[in-house]
């Protein structure tokens, strides 16, 4: 029996980086709420106490970039100067300008919005047919924020990261052999050194977050690392700078598979980089659903300015059922992968994206890319 670990990692909503990733979307929320036809590309970069958003924006409608900011900072929970970064006082510039006509010429015709390769995943060993390290590191941090804004854990500040290790037997997921958070705090529960938090600290850290979301996955071997500096009271912008896609793995399979051609906050459907990995992940997710195979993994290319991709690679790693020859023609049949389409179909231009800006873009319901209302077409067809 060959025995194999592998680690993901997520961050929380006030990491950095992912404080960019969600204002960058939350600007295209705005510009999708008054213009769904807007085209945006668009970049934050976060320091202490500034914030820096530019990009291309062309819209009908009028952004109001510094207000956006504010709200999104304050919602996150820098609302108070002792996490050394707060939503009243930061400074904020605008660098934004139309895009590019050399690129709109070949998006307004129905082309891709840029070139590149683009991935989708899927695989059975999650309810979500996502890996199961990526989704128990998400559940961390979203359980770390849950703790924190419910005061059940009152010194917990914005800023945190997980990273989960599981033990595979197999290829099918054992146990959890590892855990790492890092949590933001205040000073009350450092010890007299003022260097370390105490062991009670430790304990109610793991308790009310580790505990609920690992469960059955853990057991008397499992190691928890807990802020193993000894103290984590500088965190976001202060101790560190943070840039609009930056997280790419942590948004999508937590490294299970290789990652397209680039980020996804920030751009508009348009943008191929983003919408057809939401199609690539609806397809393989669909494959999987139907019982085709227990892991499938989907690549599309696209060149800018033309509709159809290049190509299209399947791998299902052999647990397909049927031979892939038969599976790709079954998918340019069932899933028409043109940009028009796939903003159709799965009802990109609604402003929606700032939610995918935090906890990873996959196996959560809420998004139209994970639905499995193909399976029927493809059982027949294959």
């Amino acid at each position: 029996m060959s025995k194999v670990y592998f680690s993901s990692e997520s961050v929380s909503e006030g990491h950095p980086d992912k404080l960019c990733d969600q204002i960058s979307d939350a600007v295209l929320d705005d510009v999708l709420k008054h213009d769904p036809r807007g085209r945006v590309a668009c970049e934050t970069y976060v320091t202490m106490g500034l914030v820096i958003v530019g990009g291309e924006i062309t819209t009908k409608g009028y952004v109001d970039i510094h207000n956006i900011c504010r709200n999104v900072i304050k919602d996150i929970g820098y609302t108070d100067p002792k996490y050394g970064f707060d939503y009243k006082t930061c400074a904020i510039i605008n660098t934004i300008h139309n895009q590019s006509v050399d690129i709109a010429q070949g998006v307004d015709k129905g082309g891709a919005g840029d070139q590149g390769t683009m991935i989708g995943y899927a695989c059975s060993e999650t309810p979500e047919l996502m890996p199961l390290p990526i989704m128990l590191a998400h559940r961390l941090v979203m359980r770390m924020a849950e703790v924190r804004r419910k005061g059940i854990l009152k010194y917990l500040g914005p800023d945190g990261k997980s990273q989960v290790s599981v033990e595979y037997e197999n290829n099918l997921p054992k146990r959890v052999d590892s855990v790492v958070l890092a949590c933001q705090h205040t000073e009350e529960i450092l010890d007299e050194s003022k260097d370390f938090i105490t062991k009670q600290a430790r304990e109610e850290i793991i308790k009310e977050i580790a505990d609920p979301v690992l469960k059955q996955w853990v057991d008397k071997d499992t190691k928890y690392y807990v802020n193993e500096t000894g103290k984590f009271v500088i965190g976001g912008p202060q101790s560190d700078t943070g840039m609009t896609g930056r997280k790419v793995i942590v948004d999508t399979y937590g490294g299970m598979v290789p990652h397209g051609g680039g980020a996804f906050s920030g751009k508009d459907p348009t943008k191929v980089d983003r919408s057809a990995t939401y199609m690539a992940r609806y397809v393989a997710k669909n494959l999987v659903a139907a019982g085709l195979a227990k892991k499938c993994l989907i690549q599309l290319a696209y060149v800018i300015g033309r509709a159809d991709p290049l190509s299209i690679l399947l791998d299902t790693y052999g647990t397909s059922q049927v031979p892939e020859e038969q599976l790709i023609p079954a998918l340019r049949k069932i899933f028409d992968l043109t940009p028009q389409s796939i903003i159709k179909v799965l009802e990109l231009e609604r402003p929606i994206y700032r939610n995918t800006a935090c906890y990873g873009h996959f196996g959560r319901p809420e998004f139209s890319w994970e639905k499995v209302d193909k399976v029927k077409e493809l059982q027949k067809i294959v």
